[in-house]
């Protein structure tokens, strides 16, 4: 049964918790780092290090972390908290609470419908990672080149029937979890996956270190050079255009580059799920004797720590089979079976790899569809089967359209990572910021007068929504002009 916490809101309809609440403050900081531990950490973070800088853009990207992603997240909570519904709810009572306008009711309406959208085509890419799992295991990248690994790929790809089909055991997964409830579901696999997950992780680095070249990882990561982040070679063609310095051109210059900062802050705000619902969800779960800042902290910690582990892991072995660090997206399904079809067991470790990556795919994609669920059991004309059935049929179909028509699949990417989730975050940053009443936010920081609360109110008016607008307008402008 739920934990009957008393919340610190009103005992309005609209704020009662029919939902229940998490069992403990552990047992939401395992589930909103299942939530925000995703492909952005095992898969995404590892390669954009290699494209842009190694040491000197993971700083940047710590650096952007504790300025934009925790503090976003603690405002995303605590509106979670406050409103204790699906984040539609909740921003509903906030809103009246402040006397506002009901567009700022959009921030939940977005978030339900981008998380939607997200699960659509992010289920199709983990269902790619089942079926690796399972090529791993029966040994097929044995001794294989990169072609070798790359036509299985493409041929996956081409193979309409078995990705429907892994596409759609992820969306079963994903909804028989979310369908279970809070603490039945969401909670017991959160207390479950997420130490797994630490586990396996753990494993994969021990691999790395003794298989892989540990130390050439470690300098790769952490030995900074700016260089390689804030500035380019770049060459002035005939037509007055700059294009990037061909090797032993003559004529090149050093000019000064925002691009792969941009990425940093992008990915910061993406790696913590925010601005899609699912954290303003848990939070409407979080017990109300919880402190909202040091947990999120927690959560911040844990999941950077993924990406950090992951990131020394995955160089290490790519290192160690002379792969170029910076090889991009095919670094996961191209660059590391190619390594761990030619190392000593490397074909069982890059099995436990992949099911390493297919969990944290799982405990990200139940968050996906929980905010939606939990709008739909609210109206009272659904329970949580029902909900999940209705839910995880549009995000089927969205998924099958993407795996017909790759102009669907980029859709689905570009108008939730560089639309809806930056405009949702900077939108979450100035209400709470600049349009909840002091006092409220004191009391559910329950950090009256505290010298913390003010620096992360200046942080939340205005350092966050600066660097959120910068990548939201940066991606759309380079999106739209490319």
């Amino acid at each position: 049964m739920p934990h009957n916490a008393q919340t610190k809101v009103s005992d309005s309809p609209l704020t009662r918790n029919i939902h229940g609440v998490w069992g403990s403050r552990w047992t939401f900081i395992l589930a909103a780092t299942g939530s925000a531990v995703g492909l952005g950490n095992i898969w995404k973070f590892p390669y954009i290090t290699g494209e842009n800088g190694g040491g000197a853009f993971v700083l940047v990207y710590l650096f952007c972390i504790a300025l934009i992603g925790i503090p976003v997240m603690v405002a995303e909570v605590l509106l979670g908290r406050r409103g204790r519904q699906s984040p539609v709810n909740a921003m509903r009572y906030v809103t009246q609470e402040a006397g506002l306008s009901r567009f700022w009711v959009g921030i939940g309406s977005m978030g339900v419908l981008s998380g939607l959208c997200i699960l659509a085509f992010y289920s199709v890419v983990a269902g790619w990672i089942l079926d690796y799992v399972f090529a791993l295991g029966r040994g097929e990248f044995q001794g294989a080149d990169s072609a070798t690994v790359g036509k299985y790929f493409s041929d996956l790809r081409a193979n309409t029937s078995l990705v429907i089909m892994w596409h759609s055991a992820f969306i079963l997964l994903t909804a028989a979890v979310v369908a279970a409830g809070v603490t039945k579901g969401l909670g017991m696999v959160a207390k479950v996956l997420m130490p797994l997950l630490f586990l396996m992780l753990l494993m994969m680095l021990v691999y790395g270190a003794i298989h892989g070249d540990f130390m050439r990882a470690l300098k790769f990561m952490f030995e900074p050079d700016f260089s390689k982040v804030f500035f380019e070679s770049m060459q002035l063609q005939g037509d007055g255009k700059w294009l990037e310095c061909p090797a032993q051109a003559s004529n090149c210059e050093l000019r000064f580059t925002t691009g792969p900062t941009v990425v940093a802050l992008g990915h910061a705000f993406f790696t913590l799920s925010l601005g899609m619902g699912s954290i303003m969800a848990y939070g409407a779960y979080m017990p109300a004797d919880a402190k909202i800042g040091s947990t999120v902290i927690t959560v911040g910690i844990l999941d950077t720590l993924v990406a950090l582990i992951a990131g020394l892991a995955i160089f290490s072995i790519v290192f160690a089979s002379n792969i170029e660090p910076g090889s991009g997206p095919g670094l996961l399904f191209v660059s590391l079976p190619v390594a761990f079809g030619s190392m000593s067991g490397g074909l069982v470790f890059g099995a436990i790899f992949f099911t390493l990556v297919a969990i944290a795919a799982w405990s990200s994609a139940v968050s996906l569809i929980e905010p939606g669920v939990a709008w739909l059991v609210e109206t009272g004309r659904f329970n949580r089967v029902t909900a999940n059935m209705l839910l995880g049929l549009l995000a089927w179909c969205g998924g099958v359209a993407s795996i017909y028509s790759s102009e669907v699949f980029n859709f689905f990417d570009f108008i939730t990572s560089q639309v809806m989730l930056p405009l949702g975050g900077l939108l979450i940053a100035l209400f709470v910021g600049w349009k909840m009443r002091p006092s409220i936010i004191e009391q559910e920081m329950d950090a009256e007068g505290h010298l913390l609360l003010d620096i992360w109110l200046f942080v939340l008016r205005y350092v966050s929504p600066v660097l959120v607008a910068v990548v939201f307008i940066t991606a759309l402008w380079k999106t739209l002009s490319a």
